[in-house]
């Protein structure tokens, strides 16, 4: 489980987060969602251990979060391409594997197949959904408690995105592994998804389960975010 006391985060004047806490438990695929510039992205680098929040306090299984506690345990992946693009994807699986211990080679081949992947190209010879889908199969080749994705269907066209969802539940286990995820895509996320998180400036405004959504809005979860965001909600509580 990760937790969120009271989480704020600056970068020189402009404040990212103000004052989250959350509950993420274990064995869920969750959506953080929000317009641009609503602190997703720096939420999760911050439960990665990659940032350290100004004030407050990110916990992971009663934990602080630390870059080493996080590395071992979370496996993140960023929104923007930050591989070497002389790398083919069966290289780039060799690099995850010489940096992270619970890296399978094997289970990050079969990730790649499932995706239709072709290991043998540079990744920058591939296209952005191809290199969208060597980053999902590098990324699901650990066996990490945890998998932090910032934006993984940005800029992808249908096809890819029902393909990196299909990935993302056969090679997960729901039983003891965490996703959260970063959306703007969130009709095609929501069947997913068992919750969802709506941030708006730097703020957690909403924390629902996804099946009480569907049956309380009307329009589902698209409409729900939206009528968040017209009636200019303040946070509320969390449902762990």
């Amino acid at each position: 489980m990760i937790e969120l006391e009271n989480v704020s985060k600056s970068y020189g004047r402009r404040r990212a987060l103000d004052g989250v806490s959350a509950t993420f438990g274990s064995g869920r695929i969750i959506g953080l969602t929000g317009e641009n510039g609503s602190g997703k992205s720096t939420l999760l680098k911050l439960m990665a251990g990659l940032l350290h929040p100004d004030a407050g306090e990110a916990k992971m299984d009663g934990k602080p979060v630390t870059r080493t506690l996080a590395g071992r345990k979370i496996a993140y992946m960023a929104d923007a391409d930050l591989f070497f693009p002389f790398f083919t994807a069966d290289q780039l699986f060799h690099f995850y594997g010489s940096q992270f211990s619970d890296f399978s080679m094997e289970k990050a081949r079969q990730a790649a197949d499932f995706l239709g992947l072709d290991g043998t190209v540079k990744l920058r010879s591939l296209s952005k959904g191809n290199r969208g889908r060597a980053k999902i199969a590098a990324t699901l080749g650990r066996e990490a408690d945890f998998y932090l994705l910032d934006e993984p269907f940005s800029g992808l066209d249908p096809m890819v995105r029902e393909a990196i969802v299909k990935g993302l539940i056969r090679f997960t286990d729901p039983e003891r592994q965490t996703v959260i995820m970063t959306t703007h895509e969130l009709q095609d996320a929501a069947p997913l998804l068992d919750e969802i998180a709506v941030m708006k400036r730097g703020r957690i405004v909403a924390h629902e389960r996804t099946e009480d959504i569907r049956a309380e809005h009307r329009g589902g979860p698209a409409a729900w975010m939206k009528t968040l965001y017209e009636k200019g909600s303040e946070p509320i509580g969390t449902n762990g």
